[in-house]
Formats: structure tokens, sequence, C-alpha cells
């Protein structure tokens, strides 16, 4: 009998076939001591990436779904059959660096205290990509995004906790949030946890995943020495569109993750954050710079709708 792999790495794509053949290319030919078994979930893109998925490697399994279940659902329906003792979430418009699946998989084993785990991230340009991995909101986290600390002072800890300003992810460190473009945890855990929760179609799931995961006591953690590539947002829509649903996220995240008594604050410093921004851009529609003046308004006029949450 063939033996079990030990992962099953999950690739869920949505118009990104280029991006997609490109990150199946890079995870077959850089990754050797691990054992694993690839499932892409297309949701339903109109690009023509299932059919050349299927064609350029037939060795992943695929899932063409004919609706767009969101990047939260799609990743419980593969999970869910999952036979396999770990899992590995994997964005499509990354490439995986050399030996970076095999090195994640190596420190995930030997720290089972972190629960979740996730490398270092870079841009195609080989510069730092911070995102791979974030600290969780907090009353003073808020504060400084909404009143312009966090985009002033990007690189101190003190003004950018949640982006741990001045750390290169360059260390082995203890994280709140993993990002799900790589995030690796074991079958186990997930299926403890209930996977992703629903409510969050896309932006936040995985930051509630891994707070829920804290509340068992486990500590997620980052490696270096697992590196991809990321092309953040490949396939989101426009930026107004992308920047309300993350703060629909964040809004969600505060009502599911702080103390009843300190919502309200949190939701209020979402407002400021918002009527700050619209209120400084207006006049750059006066001065010809529609696009900015413009991200704002929309950002503004669906405040209701985002500051309401999933």
């Amino acid at each position: 009998m063939t033996k079990t792999p030990d992962l099953t790495i999950i690739i869920v794509s949505y118009n990104t076939r280029d991006l997609t053949l490109k990150c199946l290319e890079t995870l077959y030919a850089t990754t050797h001591a691990t054992s694993f078994t690839c499932v892409v979930y297309d949701n339903a893109s109109e690009d023509g990436s299932a059919e050349a998925i299927a064609a350029a490697f037939p060795q992943a399994e695929l899932i063409a779904s004919d609706e767009n279940l969101g990047f939260a659902k799609a990743n419980n329906v593969v999970a869910e059959n999952a036979k396999t003792p770990w899992l590995l979430l994997l964005n499509p418009d990354t490439e995986v660096h050399a030996g970076a699946v095999d090195a994640l998989m190596t420190f995930a084993r030997a720290h089972p205290d972190a629960g979740i785990t996730g490398g270092r991230t870079v841009f195609p340009d080989g510069s730092l990509n911070i995102a791979s991995c974030w600290n969780k909101i907090t009353p003073w986290s808020a504060v400084c995004a909404a009143v312009g600390l966090r985009t002033a002072f990007p690189n101190s800890g003190l003004c950018n906790p949640e982006g741990i300003g001045g750390w290169s992810r360059d260390t082995v460190r203890e994280v709140d949030i993993v990002v799900g473009c790589f995030l690796m945890i074991p079958t186990d855990l997930w299926r403890a946890l209930g996977g992703f929760d629903l409510k969050y179609f896309m932006y936040g799931e995985e930051a509630d995943l891994c707070l829920r995961a804290a509340k068992l006591g486990y500590r997620p953690m980052i490696t270096p020495e697992a590196e991809i590539m990321h092309i953040v947002g490949a396939s989101s829509g426009k930026l107004a569109r992308k920047v309300a649903m993350v703060a629909k996220a964040r809004t969600t995240l505060i009502r599911d993750h702080w103390p009843r008594a300190l919502v309200p604050w949190g939701l209020f410093l979402m407002w400021l954050w918002a009527a700050l921004r619209y209120g400084a851009s207006r006049p750059l529609g006066w001065l010809g710079k529609r696009e900015g003046a413009e991200k704002w308004a929309a950002i503004w006029a669906a405040r209701r709708d985002w500051l309401a949450g999933y």
C-alpha cells in the first residue's frame, strides 16, 4: 500500500491562471523532503485557470467549482476531506523558494506548542514583504491606525504594533497572526477549531483562526528558513473595495475578540480612521487628483456596511 503523504497543500485560485501555474511549478520543483498531495480549488475562474492547471499539472488534484465560495469556505471544503496529518494553505500568487515547504514542515514538527506556523515572504524583487504575519488589533494599535501614527512611523514597534514595526522577519518569533498565504497547521487542530469561520468571506479569517488557537494555549510562530515570494492581493478587485473589505474584517475581529465593553471604542476608532482620511482627501479632488479623493469617498460612503462587520 502507498503510504499516506504527510501534508495536504491547499491552493484556492480565482482568475490567477498564470500565477497559479507558476506557484505549482515552483512548489513541485523545490519540495523534496516532504511527501505531499496538492489540491487546487478553483473558485469559478473565468480565465481558463482550471483547464490550464489540469493540463500542466495532472499530479495535482483539481476541484473546478462552478461557484465562487470565497477563500475561507473553499479551504474548509478541501481540509474536511484531507487524509494527511498536516495542512498547508498556500496562495496562488506565490512562488515557493528552495526548500521552503520542507523547512516549514521541519519547523512545525519541532514546535508543536506553536500550533500554527508560517514563514517569511518577499516581493518579486526580493525585498521584504512584511505581510507574512501580524500582531492582533488592540486598543492602542487601533489608535495608531486611526490617527496616522502607524503610517508616520512604520518601523516603530510602539507606533506600528500590528505590523511589528522594525522587525525584518529574519528571526524565529512568536506572533499573533500567521497569514493564510503560507500557513501550516496540524489537521487535528484545524478540525478542533472548526476551520475558518465562514462569516469571514475574505480577509480576517486567518486572524480569527489564530486568535482562537491562542485561546486554546497555542503560540503561532514564524521561521525565516521558510521563504516564499508573495504578490499581495492578485485576485482582489479595485483598491477602494479591498480597503473596505479589510475594514469590514477588522470591525468583525474587534467584535469577536475584544472585551465587550471596549467594542464601542474600537468601532469609533474605525469610524475615525475613515473620517480623517475622507476629510483629508477632499482637497485632492479640488486639485485634480481625483483617484485618491474618489477612493476615500467610496470607503466613507460604505461605512455603514463595513462598520456592521460580517
